[in-house]
């Protein structure tokens, strides 16, 4: 997560990636087999393992300006140069300016945080938390199996929010505003609204499951 005596801006390498929108505390493996990112990697792996990730817009094509930072914590090398990495998201970052094309994009980025929030987070966060058990209650009612509550989910109000907007699968767009953000409580509203809309139609599907079994 953020560090304190991390320099506000540097110069940060970028991987620009379709639909991966990139949280603190979350895992992101890859597969590097392009020669530009191979080189990417191989010098990051020489300094601090650390480079950023922008989502890419699948239909404009273009770059978001915020995205995250990756460290790496594994790396596996293929004996044709290729790579399988596992990397965790660390930090959130804002573009400022492009330094370099290529054979890889680097740029000067300003890392960001949330304001301090003067709502009641913990509420908030009880409030998520219970909508996620229960649309793995009924997720489990509907496939006729066991979906537990994963373990080790952050209980900060901060992480927990990036933990549930690193799940939210399918929905980019979403995840890139929720990534933007920069207030907890309002990302945890977001949440909210996005996991309540999700436990309707899967309580919809459980109704119409229960109906057809009652005939």
């Amino acid at each position: 997560m953020s560090n304190a005596t991390q320099p506000k801006t540097r110069e940060l390498p970028l991987f620009p990636l379709p639909d991966v929108v990139l949280f603190p505390g979350c895992p992101l493996p890859l597969h590097i087999f392009e020669m530009r990112y191979r080189e990417m990697v191989n010098t990051a792996l020489a300094s601090d393992k650390t480079f950023g990730v922008l989502n890419v817009n699948t239909v404009t094509g273009k770059p978001a300006k915020v995205g995250g930072t990756a460290k790496i914590v594994d790396c596996h090398k293929l004996p044709d140069g290729r790579m399988n990495i596992l990397t965790m998201g660390q930090d959130r970052f804002r573009v400022k300016n492009f330094v370099q094309e290529k054979p890889y994009l680097v740029a000067v980025v300003e890392f960001i945080e949330d304001d301090k929030s003067v709502e009641d987070l913990n509420d908030k966060t009880k409030e998520v938390d219970e909508l996620v058990r229960n649309i793995l209650r009924l997720s489990g009612k509907i496939s006729d199996r066991e979906f537990p509550m994963p373990k080790n989910i952050p209980t900060e109000p901060q992480e927990f929010s990036y933990w549930i907007a690193g799940h939210l699968y399918g929905i980019a767009s979403e995840q890139q505003t929720l990534l933007e953000m920069t207030d907890t409580y309002v990302r945890l509203s977001s949440e909210s609204v996005l996991l309540d809309k999700t436990l309707k139609e899967l309580a919809a599907r459980s109704a119409l499951k229960d109906a057809f079994k009652g005939k």
